[in-house]
């Protein structure tokens, strides 16, 4: 790993948690009201614990989510509005990748293409660009990096280790080798290895198989994974193959992983269209683990209940908050798609 670079954790200590306002000239037009009362249980669980950011369109957007907020008592001198105007709502994928660079921190802008340019995504390609410009990152330098990558398909545990999907990178860059890809990302984002798992993808994921969707870290030696119990269920060959390659991993040591599977979600369909759910999409912030929740019918809450608990044992040291994301995968994500952490020591 570079000596004067590092990516950190999720885990590690963050500044604010960065997010953009819904609204309708986004995706989420058809069913605005639900995904709003989404967005808000999202910033009340974020602001009891550190800062949100939210980007907004414009001040008529700001003053209606600003007093949607405050009607649900949030904390609002926790709230940032910052203004751009943006083209969807998935941050996690056109935000920023942030990396420590001895006692500072580096900003690093990858192109944004929208998952292999399935939709529109100038505006959103230029939000690194566009929150520089506002000295939202302070002293912070950006590096923009003409390479297609998105926050959602990688995963580090914050000590040289990378994890991310073959089926992702390989959409994004078919033309690249295996070995020339594992290079690029190691010299990027300043890491020892990559782990990539060539198995495990969810219905209605429109990612191409995004990490967060299906494996992350708890710790350097332990990952918590979506498994799939049902035989009789389409995702139980892929899911139980990934199962079985992330057994065979390996820490940086030589360890195998702890690993932590998470209870299998029921279905859950939109007029005959299987959604994206998965317990994996959870979001990390300082003293908690905020975990998407899907419930629907005493069974599903009751699976939601058994995810929690597995959180719970995956990070002994953090409050497990569930978020109701039920109107996000509508969409084809959840609540680690919609937001980016931002690491301690970014920011004005």
């Amino acid at each position: 790993m570079n000596d004067s670079l590092r990516f950190p954790a999720e885990w590690e200590p963050q500044s604010a948690i960065l997010l953009a306002w819904p609204h309708a000239g986004t995706d989420w037009a058809e069913r605005l009201g639900d995904v709003e009362d989404t967005y808000i249980a999202l910033v009340a669980a974020i602001t009891r614990f550190q800062q949100a950011w939210i980007c907004v369109a414009d001040d008529d957007l700001q003053t209606y989510a600003e007093a949607r907020l405050r009607s649900a008592r949030v904390d609002m001198s926790k709230v940032r509005f910052i203004a751009f105007d943006y083209d969807d709502t998935w941050l996690r994928d056109s935000g920023p990748i942030v990396l420590r660079e001895g006692g500072g921190l580096r900003v690093l802008d990858f192109r944004f293409t929208a998952w292999g340019g399935k939709f529109e995504a100038g505006r959103d390609d230029r939000l690194v660009e566009a929150l520089a410009a506002q000295g939202l990152f302070g002293a912070a330098p950006r590096q923009r990096i003409d390479f297609a990558l998105e926050g959602g398909g990688i995963e580090t545990d914050g000590a040289g280790t990378l994890l991310t999907t073959w089926q992702c990178l390989h959409e994004r860059h078919p033309q690249a080798s295996r070995e020339e890809l594992d290079a690029q990302l190691r010299q990027w984002l300043a890491q020892d290895r990559v782990l990539w798992l060539e198995h495990g993808a969810l219905e209605g994921d429109d990612t191409d198989a995004h990490i967060d969707t299906l494996a992350r870290f708890s710790a350097t030696d332990a990952i918590v994974f979506q498994a799939c119990d049902d035989p009789s269920d389409s995702h139980y060959p892929g899911l139980q193959a990934m199962a079985a390659e992330l057994a065979s991993l390996r820490t940086a040591d030589g360890r195998p992983y702890r690993l932590f599977p998470l209870p299998w979600p029921a279905p859950v369909l939109d007029q005959g269209r299987r959604l994206a759910a998965s317990y994996a999409n959870f979001l990390i912030v300082n003293g908690a683990v905020l975990m998407p929740a899907y419930g629907g019918t005493p069974d599903a809450r009751q699976t939601d209940d058994r995810a929690a608990a597995v959180l719970a044992r995956a990070f002994p040291d953090r409050e497990i908050v569930q978020v109701p994301c039920r109107p996000l995968i509508w969409q084809n994500g959840s609540l680690h798609c919609i937001t980016m952490q931002l690491p301690a020591g970014l920011g004005r």
